[in-house]
């Protein structure tokens, strides 16, 4: 979606990147193997970036991979950084609004479908938790896709009801530590979770 914006997917991406870990000094081959893209197509947005000035070149870190690469960071110090940085919020909570849709029309008959861990912000075993009758493939393709375009990773956690259903009954400590963390419930068609 921003690359229609940006004009450029690879833009993006290094973008997502380098907000992620502003004060990170990164070199170009990393940022190649970090993005997934052909280190050319990183040269080119790497100069943008840097014409834009959100980027800047520092020195090598002390504990360096390389000395004679060329790191760059984030420019905090940028006229755009809060607005770009307010832009890459405003997409990621749109890419979760995509990730919930598409999980809720193509993974099958979901009867209860729950966010937590990096969803909101908190330390849990798992980031999804998804209950019903499901299409596992389905679900691999759709969350591999989220995580390339976001960057981030997602654990998730599939059951079919009865599997779900036993565990509830001798008191799993998994499913447990899922109701009573930080939590955003999706979809619950049949369950009372209280």
């Amino acid at each position: 979606m921003l690359e229609h914006f940006f004009g450029s997917r690879t833009r993006v991406t290094l973008l997502k990147i380098f907000f992620r870990s502003p004060e990170t000094p990164l070199y170009v081959r990393e940022l190649a193997r970090m993005a997934d893209i052909q280190l050319n197509a990183i040269r080119r947005e790497i100069a943008n970036l840097e014409l834009l000035r959100l980027i800047k070149s520092v020195p090598a870190p002390a504990d360096a991979v390389t000395e004679r690469s060329k790191y760059f960071c984030l420019d905090m110090e940028a006229p755009l950084y809060q607005e770009v940085q307010a832009l890459l919020i405003k997409a990621e909570l749109l890419e979760e609004e995509e990730l919930i849709e598409e999980i809720k029309t193509r993974a099958g008959a979901v009867s209860l479908f729950i966010l937590t861990g990096v969803f909101t912000h908190v330390e849990t075993d798992t980031d999804i938790l998804l209950v019903g009758k499901l299409k596992p493939l389905v679900i691999a393709k759709i969350i591999k896709r989220y995580e390339k375009d976001t960057g981030r990773s997602i654990r998730y956690t599939l059951m079919d009801e009865r599997e779900f259903q036993d565990r509830r009954e001798i008191g799993d400590k998994f499913l447990y530590a899922i109701f009573e963390a930080k939590h955003t419930l999706v979809v619950n068609n049949k369950y009372n979770l209280s």
